[in-house]
């Protein structure tokens, strides 16, 4: 009886340090594995940053545009109301009479509605222009980095399983060597 207690005690150590070598194997294989995913992962983000990174310069570049416009508008506003502010006192030094004055000033008026009607204008168009760049430039980054063509998530998953297959017969190869040895 107790030749038979050390016989199934014997048999049970066996079966317990096979079942620990696997397992002792097991866990540098899974950590090997999610290594290489996590490396292919990072290697993934590199163009959708690139991309990201591009657009950002480039709307940069559209907001630097527009505000360079508004200023320049901005310029020519306070330019033309000084110089208009300059000819109305000219006139007011040059009227004869009242009714001369009241005509210079009428005029005067309806010009500058005009300048401030034109001013708006390219205000709007200075806006709209840098809306249209920034819109082209989301769309554009929108399509680089989210809508990728299905070949090429296809060749990015098997190319991700060949590396990944090629990593495990690797390291089993090595370890294979290594237990021979």
């Amino acid at each position: 009886m107790v030749s038979k207690v050390k016989e199934f005690v014997n048999e049970q150590q066996q079966v317990l340090s096979r079942q620990a070598r696997k397992l002792g194997r097991a866990p540098g294989k899974v950590v090997r594995t999610a290594a290489a995913r996590s490396a292919e992962g990072i290697k993934a983000l590199r163009e959708p940053v690139r991309v990201v990174t591009h657009s950002g310069v480039k709307l940069t570049n559209v907001s630097h545009e527009a505000l360079l416009g508004l200023m320049a508008l901005q310029l020519e506003v306070v330019t033309s109301a000084l110089s208009d502010a300059a000819s109305q006192l000219e006139r007011v030094a040059q009227a004869d009479n009242v009714m001369d004055l009241v005509r210079g000033q009428a005029d005067e008026l309806r010009a500058t509605r005009d300048r401030v009607v034109t001013d708006v204008k390219r205000a709007v168009s200075i806006v709209r222009d840098a809306g249209i760049g920034a819109r082209d430039v989301a769309t554009e980054t929108y399509t680089k980095v989210v809508k990728r063509g299905p070949a090429a998530r296809r060749a990015a998953k098997s190319s991700r399983a060949r590396k990944a297959k090629r990593a495990v017969r690797k390291t089993t190869t090595k370890a294979r060597a290594k237990t021979r040895r």
